[in-house]
């Protein structure tokens, strides 16, 4: 950092913000952090609250170092802290101070200092601004290729950046191999103290959504609508769509011709998964029986948020489904908690036995023989 003058640090800021495709205002804070951080690795410690301004037009810097003001006569950190009769005039305990230092220059560790926090800075703003380019496209599909794949993430470029799609968002089954080109959902950015990154997902139902979306044109026009989905990704989704125009078949809709429409999305998510697309009504019993089809529901009680499911004994395994799957889902796409219960079978009948009825039948017609002869 040491003699550099007006034009090379001027040139540093422009040089790099055109390479790193960065505003120059991000560039000189990078740059500010790093004469900050050096000061610090020369003339002070770690504790210290230190900032860093350039002037671009005179090519010089000073740092400022803040701290708080006490009471006098109490113990203090010198890093942190300063006694009110040491402070500036008119400063009150527990303001925040700030002393002016010019800088000099810097010593070889303190410039090695420097250098790798504008890296460091740099590489980071690189990313945040890159992730900032991807802020409108959260919510939509894109096609990136598999870059790398451990054991619980698989890494994925998108071109500009590379995202991360964790074991929770994908398809339970589903093999992936370094570098296939796959679609992928983009859910969000992440971002935490240790890293930020861009978060993407096929296991989630906002795919699914996507998918449809893309099939399946009434959609955008309004004639049809899906109401809600419910996806154990990898095994099985149910999704509850509507129509808006009478006479409209929902669920042929997103079906389509020769099932053509829904296979295109099973063709994406592959054919594990089955889709079950039932029609939504407001009808909460209604509702329940479409989402908890294929069974054959006989009775539906409902109590606040909970509902009695009445079966056949031949109906209850269908109902609850494999594992408990069919249920499950239905249960998160209704909202509802269900309960599968066994209908009791009606009574039947007493049939009477034939041979007491062409007996009686016999007696009756002797009886009436026997009155018209007398």
């Amino acid at each position: 950092m040491e003699g550099l003058d007006l034009k090379q640090m001027t040139a540093m800021v422009k040089v790099i913000a055109e390479e790193k495709n960065l505003p120059e205002e991000t560039v000189l804070d990078v740059i500010q952090m790093a004469i900050a951080a050096a000061w610090r690795k020369d003339n002070g410690d770690k504790d210290m609250d230190v900032r860093a301004v350039l002037n671009v037009n005179t090519g010089k810097a000073d740092v400022f170092i803040a701290r708080t003001v006490i009471e006098d006569g109490l113990a203090y950190n010198p890093s942190t802290e300063i006694p009110q009769s040491e402070a500036k005039k008119g400063a009150k305990v527990g303001d925040i101070v700030e002393e002016k230092v010019a800088v000099t220059g810097f010593g070889r560790v303190a410039s090695q200092t420097a250098k790798q926090v504008v890296i460091q800075r740099l590489r980071e703003a690189e990313r945040e601004a890159v992730l900032n380019m991807y802020e409108d496209k959260i919510g939509t599909v894109v096609t990136g290729m598999i870059l790398r794949v451990d054991k619980n993430i698989v890494r994925i470029d998108l071109g500009r950046t590379v995202g991360i799609m964790p074991r929770s968002e994908q398809i339970e089954g589903e093999y992936y191999t370094v570098g296939s080109r796959i679609k992928v959902y983009i859910k969000g950015i992440e971002r935490s103290e240790r890293s930020t990154g861009l978060l993407l997902s096929r296991g989630c139902p906002e795919f699914i959504e996507y998918l449809f979306r893309q099939e399946v044109p009434e959609i955008e026009n309004g004639t049809v609508e899906i109401r809600g989905i419910a996806r154990e990704a990898g095994r099985r989704t149910k999704i509850a769509v509507m129509s808006t125009v009478p006479g409209v078949d929902p669920v042929g809709t997103f079906v389509g011709g020769r099932g053509v429409r829904v296979q295109a999305v099973m063709n994406e998510i592959g054919d594990r998964e089955k889709i079950d697309i039932v029609t939504w009504s407001d009808n909460a019993s209604e509702y329940i029986r479409e989402a908890l089809s294929p069974a054959e529901i006989s009775k539906v009680e409902i109590s606040g948020k909970k509902a009695k499911i009445f079966v056949t004994e031949d109906q209850q395994s269908i109902a609850i489904g494999r594992q408990g799957q069919n249920v499950r889902l239905a249960s998160k796409l209704t909202g509802y908690d269900l309960d599968i219960e066994l209908a009791k079978a009606p009574e039947k009948k007493k049939k009477k036995n034939v041979e007491d009825s062409l007996l009686s039948a016999l007696e009756d017609a002797e009886a009436e023989t026997e009155e018209t002869a007398e």
